[in-house]
C-alpha cells in the first residue's frame, strides 16, 4: 500500500460526526433539536468524508447547510464510502485495513467519519477507521450527538452501571430463541442489562419471540423512534407486556433491552 510521506506534514483531525436518528423514518425534525450547533458547525467546516453511503451523507450535509453554511458546495465535497463488505460483516474485528481511507488526514486535511444514523463506530461501521487513525497518530475527536443505545438504556429503568450491547440476534427462530435464553440467564444472574437491535419491519417478530421465550418476571424495555416526535419507550415485565396492544412501530428503528 502506497501512502503519502507525511514526515513534514501535520496530519489533520478525524472527526466522528453523529447523525440524527431519523434515517429511514417519515419524520425529519429540526437538526438543532438533537444536535448542538457546535457539532453542526464543525461538520460544516469539513470537505473530506468517509461515510456509509454517499447519497445519505449528501442529504445530511444539505440539512446541515440549512442551519450553518458549508465550507464548499456539495459537489466539491470528497466522499469515500466504506466497502460493502464492511456494511455486511462489520469492521470491529480488526480484519479490515482502513489505512487508505485516511489519506486526506495524512495530507493535512481534517476528515469526517459519518454513519447513516447516530454515532459512527457505535452499532455502526467505522471502528476500523478510528483504529487506523490512532495507529497513524492522527487525532480523533468525537462530536456530541444522539446515541440510540444510551438513550434507550437511560430511559429503561434497567441497570445502567453494568450493561452490554450484543448487536443483532440470529434470524433463525430456534437460534434466536436460544440466544434470548442465553442473554436472559446472563442478565438475571449478573444484573447486567443486555441491549440489542433489530432492523425495521422485524420489530414485531422480535417482540413476539421475546414474549414467547422470556420468563414472566424478566423486564423488557423497547425504545423506538428515539428523538422523534412519536418516540416510544416502554419498560415493563414480560407478564405485563403480554397484556399490551400495539405499543411498537414495526417500521421504525428500535433498541431492545432485557434485565431485572
Amino acid at each position: 500500500m502506497t501512502m503519502t510521506n507525511t514526515s513534514t506534514l501535520t496530519p489533520g483531525t478525524l472527526y466522528l460526526v453523529p447523525a440524527p436518528l431519523d434515517f429511514g423514518c417519515d419524520e425529519t425534525p429540526d437538526l438543532q433539536a438533537t444536535l448542538p450547533l457546535g457539532t453542526l458547525q464543525a461538520a460544516a467546516g469539513l470537505r473530506h468524508w468517509v461515510c456509509e453511503n454517499a447519497k445519505s451523507a449528501r442529504a445530511y450535509l444539505k440539512r446541515i447547510h440549512e442551519v450553518t453554511p458549508l465550507c464548499c458546495s456539495i459537489q466539491e465535497m470528497q466522499l469515500v464510502e466504506l466497502p460493502r463488505e464492511v456494511h455486511k460483516k462489520g469492521d470491529h474485528n480488526g480484519h479490515f485495513d482502513a489505512r487508505h481511507l485516511l489519506q486526506p488526514a495524512l495530507d493535512g486535511h481534517d476528515l469526517g467519519l459519518i454513519s447513516e444514523a447516530g454515532m459512527p463506530a457505535i452499532a455502526d461501521p467505522g471502528s476500523s477507521v478510528v483504529r487506523a487513525a490512532h495507529d497513524f497518530g492522527i487525532q480523533v475527536k468525537p462530536l456530541v450527538g444522539p446515541v440510540s443505545l444510551l438513550l434507550a438504556l437511560a430511559a429503561s429503568g434497567l441497570n445502567g452501571q453494568n450493561f452490554a450491547f450484543v448487536g443483532y440476534l440470529p434470524q433463525d427462530p430456534a437460534d434466536r430463541a436460544g440466544r434470548i435464553r442465553e442473554l436472559e440467564a446472563l442478565a438475571l444472574r449478573s444484573g447486567q442489562t443486555q441491549l440489542f437491535i433489530e432492523t425495521p419491519y422485524r420489530n414485531l417478530a422480535m417482540l413476539q419471540a421475546l414474549l414467547q421465550t422470556l420468563q414472566h418476571n424478566t423486564r423488557l424495555a423497547i425504545g423506538s423512534g428515539l428523538t422523534l416526535v412519536r418516540a416510544q419507550l416502554v419498560s415493563d415485565s414480560v407478564k405485563n407486556w403480554k397484556k399490551k396492544t400495539g405499543p411498537l412501530n414495526n417500521a421504525t428503528p428500535a433498541v431492545f433491552a432485557i434485565g431485572r
